[in-house]
Protein backbone atom coordinates (compact mmCIF):
# COMPACT_ATOMS: atom_id res chain seq x y z
CA UNK A 1 0.00 0.00 0.00
CA UNK A 2 1.22 3.59 -1.26
CA UNK A 3 1.91 5.74 1.88
CA UNK A 4 -0.78 8.27 2.74
CA UNK A 5 -1.54 11.65 1.83
CA UNK A 6 0.14 12.63 5.49
CA UNK A 7 2.69 10.61 5.52
CA UNK A 8 3.77 12.14 2.15
CA UNK A 9 3.67 15.57 3.52
CA UNK A 10 5.48 15.02 6.64
CA UNK A 11 8.01 13.20 5.13
CA UNK A 12 8.87 15.97 2.56
CA UNK A 13 8.67 18.55 5.08
CA UNK A 14 11.63 16.52 7.06
CA UNK A 15 13.46 15.72 4.13
CA UNK A 16 14.26 19.71 3.62
CA UNK A 17 14.47 21.44 6.86
CA UNK A 18 15.44 18.41 9.37
CA UNK A 19 17.65 15.69 6.78
CA UNK A 20 20.25 18.66 5.58
CA UNK A 21 20.39 19.49 9.48
CA UNK A 22 21.17 16.00 10.44
CA UNK A 23 23.43 14.94 8.14
CA UNK A 24 25.94 17.77 9.49
CA UNK A 25 25.78 17.09 12.82
CA UNK A 26 29.23 16.62 14.13
CA UNK A 27 30.52 13.80 15.75
CA UNK A 28 32.17 15.30 18.99
CA UNK A 29 31.18 15.35 22.52
CA UNK A 30 30.29 19.46 22.55
CA UNK A 31 27.62 19.58 20.29
CA UNK A 32 26.19 16.21 21.19
CA UNK A 33 25.86 18.07 25.17
CA UNK A 34 24.19 21.12 23.15
CA UNK A 35 21.63 18.40 20.84
CA UNK A 36 20.99 16.63 24.26
CA UNK A 37 19.74 19.74 25.92
CA UNK A 38 17.49 20.90 23.27
CA UNK A 39 15.87 18.16 23.14
CA UNK A 40 15.40 17.18 26.53
CA UNK A 41 13.80 20.94 26.76
CA UNK A 42 11.36 20.59 23.65
CA UNK A 43 10.32 17.08 25.17
CA UNK A 44 8.82 19.40 28.25
CA UNK A 45 6.38 20.45 25.61
CA UNK A 46 5.03 17.39 24.68
CA UNK A 47 1.69 16.58 26.20
CA UNK A 48 1.49 12.82 27.75
CA UNK A 49 -2.18 12.86 27.64
CA UNK A 50 -4.91 12.16 29.66
CA UNK A 51 -5.61 7.97 29.88
CA UNK A 52 -2.29 7.14 30.66
CA UNK A 53 0.32 7.51 34.39
CA UNK A 54 3.48 8.59 34.80
CA UNK A 55 5.27 7.34 37.75
CA UNK A 56 8.88 7.60 38.04
CA UNK A 57 11.60 5.00 39.49
CA UNK A 58 14.60 5.56 41.33
CA UNK A 59 15.54 2.36 42.91
CA UNK A 60 19.54 2.06 44.36
CA UNK A 61 19.15 -1.31 44.63
CA UNK A 62 21.13 -1.19 47.79
CA UNK A 63 20.09 -4.44 48.88
CA UNK A 64 20.72 -6.37 45.59
CA UNK A 65 24.67 -6.54 46.84
CA UNK A 66 26.33 -4.66 43.84
CA UNK A 67 23.49 -4.39 41.22
CA UNK A 68 23.21 -1.46 38.89
CA UNK A 69 20.78 1.28 39.99
CA UNK A 70 17.77 1.27 37.77
CA UNK A 71 16.38 4.82 37.93
CA UNK A 72 13.15 5.73 34.87
CA UNK A 73 9.80 5.64 34.90
CA UNK A 74 6.61 3.15 34.52
CA UNK A 75 3.80 4.20 31.92
CA UNK A 76 1.08 2.32 33.10
CA UNK A 77 -2.55 2.73 31.42
CA UNK A 78 -4.85 4.99 34.23
CA UNK A 79 -7.33 2.40 34.37
CA UNK A 80 -4.80 -0.40 35.12
CA UNK A 81 -5.49 -2.59 38.03
CA UNK A 82 -3.35 -2.23 41.13
CA UNK A 83 -2.42 -5.71 41.09
CA UNK A 84 0.90 -6.67 41.08
CA UNK A 85 2.26 -7.10 37.19
CA UNK A 86 1.82 -10.16 35.66
CA UNK A 87 3.55 -9.07 32.64
CA UNK A 88 5.63 -5.81 31.47
CA UNK A 89 7.22 -4.11 28.84
CA UNK A 90 10.62 -3.27 28.97
CA UNK A 91 11.29 0.01 26.47
CA UNK A 92 14.46 1.02 25.62
CA UNK A 93 14.31 4.44 24.07
CA UNK A 94 16.41 5.78 21.34
CA UNK A 95 18.66 8.77 20.37
CA UNK A 96 22.04 7.35 18.70
CA UNK A 97 22.83 6.06 22.37
CA UNK A 98 23.80 9.66 23.34
CA UNK A 99 20.25 11.78 23.32
CA UNK A 100 17.06 11.29 24.19
CA UNK A 101 15.14 9.79 27.65
CA UNK A 102 11.97 8.21 29.26
CA UNK A 103 10.07 11.57 28.22
CA UNK A 104 10.94 12.27 24.53
CA UNK A 105 9.58 8.32 23.78
CA UNK A 106 6.18 8.96 25.36
CA UNK A 107 4.19 8.77 22.25
CA UNK A 108 5.60 5.11 21.75
CA UNK A 109 5.61 3.79 25.37
CA UNK A 110 1.95 5.42 26.34
CA UNK A 111 0.25 3.85 23.49
CA UNK A 112 2.18 0.13 24.14
CA UNK A 113 0.87 0.82 27.62
CA UNK A 114 -2.98 1.73 25.98
CA UNK A 115 -2.61 -0.66 23.50
CA UNK A 116 -1.42 -3.97 25.89
CA UNK A 117 -2.93 -3.24 29.24
CA UNK A 118 0.84 -3.82 30.49
CA UNK A 119 2.85 -1.54 32.33
CA UNK A 120 5.48 -0.20 30.30
CA UNK A 121 9.24 -0.18 32.45
CA UNK A 122 11.45 2.46 30.76
CA UNK A 123 14.62 2.89 31.96
CA UNK A 124 16.92 6.01 31.91
CA UNK A 125 20.17 4.43 30.80
CA UNK A 126 23.59 6.03 30.76
CA UNK A 127 24.34 8.08 27.36
CA UNK A 128 27.49 8.31 25.43
CA UNK A 129 30.19 9.98 25.07
CA UNK A 130 30.50 10.58 29.24
CA UNK A 131 29.08 7.27 29.30
CA UNK A 132 29.98 4.12 25.85
CA UNK A 133 29.17 0.81 25.49
CA UNK A 134 28.82 -1.12 27.47
CA UNK A 135 27.27 1.28 30.30
CA UNK A 136 23.84 1.01 28.49
CA UNK A 137 23.82 -2.55 28.08
CA UNK A 138 25.04 -3.11 31.89
CA UNK A 139 21.29 -0.41 33.04
CA UNK A 140 19.55 -2.40 30.58
CA UNK A 141 20.31 -6.06 32.13
CA UNK A 142 20.13 -4.35 35.97
CA UNK A 143 16.75 -3.16 34.90
CA UNK A 144 15.68 -6.60 33.27
CA UNK A 145 16.88 -7.97 36.37
CA UNK A 146 14.84 -5.98 38.61
CA UNK A 147 11.53 -6.23 36.96
CA UNK A 148 12.22 -10.54 37.80
CA UNK A 149 13.15 -9.66 41.25
CA UNK A 150 9.85 -8.13 41.52
CA UNK A 151 8.41 -11.38 40.57
CA UNK A 152 7.21 -10.09 37.13
CA UNK A 153 7.73 -13.84 35.91
CA UNK A 154 10.06 -13.67 32.16
CA UNK A 155 7.21 -15.23 30.25
CA UNK A 156 5.27 -11.91 30.60
CA UNK A 157 8.58 -9.48 29.65
CA UNK A 158 8.90 -8.10 26.69
CA UNK A 159 11.52 -6.09 25.69
CA UNK A 160 11.42 -3.38 23.04
CA UNK A 161 13.53 -0.71 21.48
CA UNK A 162 13.87 1.64 18.56
CA UNK A 163 16.58 3.22 17.02
CA UNK A 164 19.54 2.89 19.16
CA UNK A 165 17.32 1.29 21.85
CA UNK A 166 16.52 -1.53 19.43
CA UNK A 167 20.51 -2.11 19.21
CA UNK A 168 20.45 -1.93 22.66
CA UNK A 169 17.01 -4.29 23.16
CA UNK A 170 18.47 -6.79 21.01
CA UNK A 171 22.11 -6.90 22.67
CA UNK A 172 20.25 -7.28 26.12
CA UNK A 173 18.92 -10.45 24.45
CA UNK A 174 22.08 -12.12 23.60
CA UNK A 175 23.40 -11.03 27.02
CA UNK A 176 20.35 -12.44 29.01
CA UNK A 177 21.10 -15.90 26.62
CA UNK A 178 25.24 -15.69 27.58
CA UNK A 179 24.34 -15.06 31.26
CA UNK A 180 21.31 -17.55 31.75
CA UNK A 181 18.91 -15.58 32.74
CA UNK A 182 15.06 -16.55 31.83
CA UNK A 183 14.26 -14.91 27.89
CA UNK A 184 11.97 -13.03 27.60
CA UNK A 185 8.43 -13.78 26.23
CA UNK A 186 9.47 -12.06 23.15
CA UNK A 187 11.11 -9.39 21.83
CA UNK A 188 9.88 -5.81 19.27
CA UNK A 189 12.50 -3.80 17.51
CA UNK A 190 11.44 -0.25 16.01
CA UNK A 191 14.15 0.14 13.17
CA UNK A 192 16.66 -1.14 14.88
CA UNK A 193 20.18 0.47 14.53
CA UNK A 194 21.54 -2.93 13.97
CA UNK A 195 25.34 -2.14 12.94
CA UNK A 196 27.02 0.50 14.63
CA UNK A 197 29.89 0.48 12.14
CA UNK A 198 27.52 1.74 9.57
CA UNK A 199 29.09 0.04 6.19
CA UNK A 200 25.29 -1.23 5.15
CA UNK A 201 23.40 1.53 6.04
CA UNK A 202 26.42 3.86 4.16
CA UNK A 203 25.85 1.67 1.29
CA UNK A 204 22.24 2.05 1.42
CA UNK A 205 22.63 5.95 1.69
CA UNK A 206 23.48 6.64 -2.04
CA UNK A 207 20.22 4.85 -2.49
CA UNK A 208 17.26 5.78 0.07
CA UNK A 209 15.37 8.87 -0.22
CA UNK A 210 15.69 9.09 3.71
CA UNK A 211 13.96 12.04 5.31
CA UNK A 212 15.34 12.21 8.58
CA UNK A 213 18.49 9.82 8.96
CA UNK A 214 21.67 10.23 7.69
CA UNK A 215 24.26 7.20 7.78
CA UNK A 216 27.38 9.56 7.43
CA UNK A 217 26.49 11.26 11.06
CA UNK A 218 25.42 7.98 12.45
CA UNK A 219 28.72 6.62 12.10
CA UNK A 220 30.65 9.83 13.54
CA UNK A 221 28.17 9.49 16.48
CA UNK A 222 28.84 5.88 16.66
CA UNK A 223 32.46 6.61 17.19
CA UNK A 224 31.72 7.78 20.06
CA UNK A 225 29.91 5.72 21.46
CA UNK A 226 31.98 2.84 21.37
CA UNK A 227 34.68 4.84 22.81
CA UNK A 228 38.06 3.76 23.37
CA UNK A 229 37.22 0.12 23.42
CA UNK A 230 36.47 0.57 19.69
CA UNK A 231 34.11 -1.93 17.74
CA UNK A 232 36.21 -4.78 18.91
CA UNK A 233 33.18 -5.46 21.73
CA UNK A 234 31.50 -8.91 20.42
CA UNK A 235 28.52 -7.43 22.17
CA UNK A 236 27.95 -5.08 19.46
CA UNK A 237 27.92 -7.37 16.89
CA UNK A 238 24.25 -8.40 16.62
CA UNK A 239 24.53 -10.38 12.65
CA UNK A 240 27.51 -12.87 14.01
CA UNK A 241 25.55 -13.27 17.40
CA UNK A 242 25.08 -17.10 17.59
CA UNK A 243 20.63 -16.20 18.44
CA UNK A 244 20.33 -19.63 20.77
CA UNK A 245 17.18 -19.91 22.17
CA UNK A 246 15.53 -16.47 21.01
CA UNK A 247 12.23 -15.63 22.01
CA UNK A 248 9.80 -14.96 18.90
CA UNK A 249 11.00 -11.21 17.45
CA UNK A 250 9.06 -8.35 15.38
CA UNK A 251 10.91 -6.13 13.45
CA UNK A 252 9.40 -2.97 12.03
CA UNK A 253 11.10 -0.79 9.57
CA UNK A 254 10.43 2.30 7.34
CA UNK A 255 10.93 1.26 3.74
CA UNK A 256 12.60 4.83 2.62
CA UNK A 257 14.60 4.63 5.78
CA UNK A 258 18.96 4.11 5.25
CA UNK A 259 18.76 1.26 8.42
CA UNK A 260 15.95 -1.08 6.32
CA UNK A 261 19.02 -2.72 4.74
CA UNK A 262 19.94 -3.88 8.69
CA UNK A 263 16.96 -4.81 9.39
CA UNK A 264 16.64 -7.35 6.97
CA UNK A 265 19.84 -8.43 7.33
CA UNK A 266 19.13 -9.08 11.31
CA UNK A 267 15.65 -10.95 9.94
CA UNK A 268 17.32 -12.71 7.95
CA UNK A 269 20.83 -13.78 10.70
CA UNK A 270 17.89 -14.44 13.72
CA UNK A 271 15.58 -16.82 10.73
CA UNK A 272 18.93 -18.80 9.61
CA UNK A 273 19.41 -19.35 13.80
CA UNK A 274 16.07 -20.68 13.41
CA UNK A 275 14.42 -17.68 15.90
CA UNK A 276 10.83 -17.21 15.02
CA UNK A 277 11.39 -13.13 13.34
CA UNK A 278 8.61 -10.96 11.62
CA UNK A 279 9.78 -8.63 9.70
CA UNK A 280 7.41 -5.85 8.47
CA UNK A 281 8.75 -3.34 5.82
CA UNK A 282 6.53 -0.37 6.08
CA UNK A 283 6.59 0.62 2.12
CA UNK A 284 8.18 5.01 2.19
CA UNK A 285 7.74 5.34 5.88
CA UNK A 286 10.70 6.75 7.86
CA UNK A 287 12.48 6.11 10.93
CA UNK A 288 10.59 5.22 13.86
CA UNK A 289 7.71 6.47 12.00
CA UNK A 290 5.67 4.87 15.08
CA UNK A 291 6.39 7.78 17.33
CA UNK A 292 3.59 9.40 14.71
CA UNK A 293 0.79 7.20 15.84
CA UNK A 294 -1.52 9.56 16.78
CA UNK A 295 -1.63 11.32 13.37
CA UNK A 296 -0.02 9.05 10.73
CA UNK A 297 -2.61 6.34 9.57
CA UNK A 298 0.53 3.67 9.54
CA UNK A 299 2.01 4.49 12.36
CA UNK A 300 -0.88 3.38 14.14
CA UNK A 301 -1.80 0.75 12.14
CA UNK A 302 1.65 -0.75 12.97
CA UNK A 303 1.19 -0.17 16.63
CA UNK A 304 -1.75 -2.40 16.00
CA UNK A 305 0.69 -4.99 14.91
CA UNK A 306 2.92 -4.38 17.94
CA UNK A 307 -0.29 -5.15 20.53
CA UNK A 308 -1.14 -8.30 18.79
CA UNK A 309 2.39 -9.70 18.67
CA UNK A 310 2.36 -8.96 22.63
CA UNK A 311 -0.83 -10.65 23.07
CA UNK A 312 0.54 -13.50 21.49
CA UNK A 313 3.91 -14.23 23.00
CA UNK A 314 2.92 -13.16 26.32
CA UNK A 315 -0.69 -15.83 25.67
CA UNK A 316 -0.45 -18.94 26.98
CA UNK A 317 -4.29 -19.94 26.40
CA UNK A 318 -4.86 -23.31 26.63
CA UNK A 319 -7.42 -23.56 23.69
CA UNK A 320 -4.79 -22.85 21.42
CA UNK A 321 -6.08 -18.99 20.54
CA UNK A 322 -2.41 -17.76 22.08
CA UNK A 323 -0.84 -17.83 18.38
CA UNK A 324 -0.69 -15.14 15.74
CA UNK A 325 -3.95 -16.02 13.97
CA UNK A 326 -5.75 -16.07 18.20
CA UNK A 327 -4.46 -12.45 18.67
CA UNK A 328 -5.37 -11.35 15.50
CA UNK A 329 -9.05 -12.66 15.53
CA UNK A 330 -9.47 -11.56 19.59
CA UNK A 331 -8.28 -7.81 18.33
CA UNK A 332 -10.65 -7.97 15.06
CA UNK A 333 -13.43 -9.12 17.63
CA UNK A 334 -12.73 -6.41 20.35
CA UNK A 335 -12.79 -4.02 17.63
CA UNK A 336 -16.02 -5.09 15.93
CA UNK A 337 -17.85 -5.18 19.92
Amino acid sequence: MDPSVRSRAISGALRLGVHPLMHRVPGHAGSIRTARSAVDAASLLMRTGSRVRIVPLDDPRVESGGDRPVKGEWVVARDASEAPAEGAILYLHGGGYVVCSPRTHRPITARLALDTGLPVLVPRYRLAPEHPFPAPLEDAVAAYRWLLDRGVPASGIVVAGDSAGGHLAAALAGEICRTGLPSPAGIVLFSPWVDLTCELSTQEQRRARDPYISAYAARRVARLVVGPAGFDDPRLALLTCAWTDTPPVLIQVGGAEVLRPEAEALAAALTAAGADCELQVWKGQMHVFQMLNRVLPEASAAMRDVARFVSWVTDAAPDGTGTREGAAARAAAEAAA
